[in-house]
C-alpha cells in the first residue's frame, strides 16, 4: 500500500503498493535459505476478525516481513528481542487495511478494469521470470489468477481510501513550513562542536613501574610522529596504525562532538588550538592522548533555507500518520475488532 505508516518503532516501509510488496514477500521467500532455526510457518490459523472477517498467520506473517524485510537474510526468523513489536505492529496494520478495505466496499468505490488490468500487468512485471510468478499464484493464489485479481484490486481500494483520506489532505505549504520555523527556533539551533582526531597510549590498568616506563616510550614516539604529519589523512593514517583507543578504525576521527559532552580538561585544550593544529603529548586518566583539531563549529542557527526541504518533507509525514491515525480511530469506532 503506497500510504503505510509507521505502527511500531521498527516498521519499515517499502515506498510500493501492497501488491508490490507482496511481491517483494514472495520473492526473498523463495531465496534459498541456510542451515538454522526455522523461520516461521503460516498454518491458516485466524490472527483477528474485523467484523467477521477473519485475518491469518499468512497476513500476519507477510505483513512482518514488510515490516521487519532483513529477517529474510537470517533464515526468515526475526530477532527474538523485537519479534513481539513487529508482530503487534504487523497485527495493527493487517486490521487497519482490513478495516479501509471494508469502508471502501461500504462507499460503493470502484476499479475500473482498465486501471485493475494494467495492475496486473505491472504487478507480474516485478518477478524475475515467469517461474517465480508462477509459484507466488500458486502459494498466494491457490493457483488462480482470478483469485490474484481480487487480491490485488483489493490493494487497490485501500490505496484509493487512503489517498481521500489521507494523502490528499496531508500537503504542507512552503508557507506553513516557514511559519512552523518560525515558532520553533530551538529545534534548530546546532550546538558548538569540536571535529578532532586522536592518537592514543594506554597503559595497563594495572601497569607496574617497567609498564609505565615503556608506555611513555611508546607515547613520546607517537606524540613526535603526530607533529610531523601535515593534514588530516596523514593524521589519521597514523592513528591507524599506532593508536591504542577504539577510534583507530575510524583514522582516530572523532567527527563533530557538541561542546556540553567533552569532558573540562579535554575543552580547555581544544578551546586553546587552531583548526590543523597538533596538541602536545597530553595526559588523561592515565592515558597518553595527542590530538588534532579539524574543526570549531560556534552555536548557530539554522537558516530556513537549509533545512526547508527537509522540514517540509517531516512535517507532511506528520500531517500524514495524524491523519491515519484519525481514519484508524474512526473506523475501529464502528467496527467489531477481536484479536484472536
Amino acid at each position: 500500500m503506497k500510504y503505510r505508516s509507521l505502527i511500531c518503532a521498527i516498521l519499515v516501509m517499502a515506498g510500493m503498493p501492497l501488491y508490490g510488496q507482496m511481491v517483494s514477500a514472495h520473492a526473498s521467500a523463495a531465496a534459498a535459505k541456510p542451515a538454522g532455526p526455522a523461520a516461521p510457518q503460516p498454518v491458516g490459523k485466524p490472527v483477528a476478525r474485523v467484523n467477521g472477517t477473519v485475518l491469518t498467520d499468512n497476513d500476519l506473517l507477510r505483513e512482518m516481513y514488510n515490516i521487519f524485510p532483513y529477517a529474510r537474510q537470517h533464515r526468515g526468523t526475526f530477532p527474538p528481542e523485537l519479534e513481539p513489536s513487529i508482530r503487534q505492529g504487523a497485527l495493527k496494520m493487517i486490521v487497519f487495511e482490513e478495516l479501509v478495505y471494508q469502508d471502501a466496499v461500504r462507499r460503493g468505490l470502484t476499479v475500473s478494469t482498465a486501471r485493475l488490468d494494467k495492475a496486473v500487468v505491472d504487478f507480474r512485471k516485478q518477478f524475475k521470470n515467469p517461474d517465480d510468478y508462477r509459484n507466488y499464484v500458486r502459494t498466494e493464489g491457490g493457483g488462480s489468477e482470478q483469485t490474484l485479481r481480487v487480491k490485488i484490486r483489493r490493494s487497490l481500494l485501500i490505496d484509493e481510501v487512503l489517498q481521500q483520506q489521507v494523502e490528499s489532505k496531508s500537503a504542507v505549504t512552503m508557507a506553513q513550513a516557514k511559519a512552523w520555523y518560525d515558532k520553533n527556533p530551538d529545534q534548530f539551533r546546532v550546538p558548538e562542536s569540536f571535529s578532532f582526531q586522536t592518537i592514543s597510549v594506554m597503559p595497563p590498568a594495572k601497569a607496574t613501574a617497567a609498564q609505565l616506563k615503556e608506555a611513555r616510550k611508546r607515547a613520546d614516539d607517537a606524540y613526535k610522529q603526530a607533529k610531523a604529519t601535515k593534514d588530516y589523512e596523514s593524521f589519521g593514517v597514523l592513528a591507524e596504525k599506532i593508536s591504542e583507543d577504539d577510534y583507530r578504525v575510524m583514522m582516530g576521527d572523532h567527527k563533530d562532538v557538541d561542546r556540553g559532552k567533552l569532558p573540562p580538561d579535554v575543552l580547555k585544550v581544544l578551546d586553546g588550538m587552531k583548526p590543523g593544529q597538533v596538541s602536545d603529548l597530553l595526559q588523561f586518566a592515565g592515558i597518553y592522548t595527542v590530538i588534532r583539531l579539524n574543526a570549531h563549529t560556534p552555536p548557530r542557527l539554522r537558516s530556513f533555507d537549509e533545512v526547508k526541504a527537509s522540514l517540509q518533507q517531516n512535517l507532511q509525514i506528520q500531517k500524514r500518520e495524524q491523519l491515519r491515525s484519525s481514519l484508524d480511530k474512526k473506523l475501529r469506532a464502528g467496527a467489531k475488532v477481536e484479536e484472536l
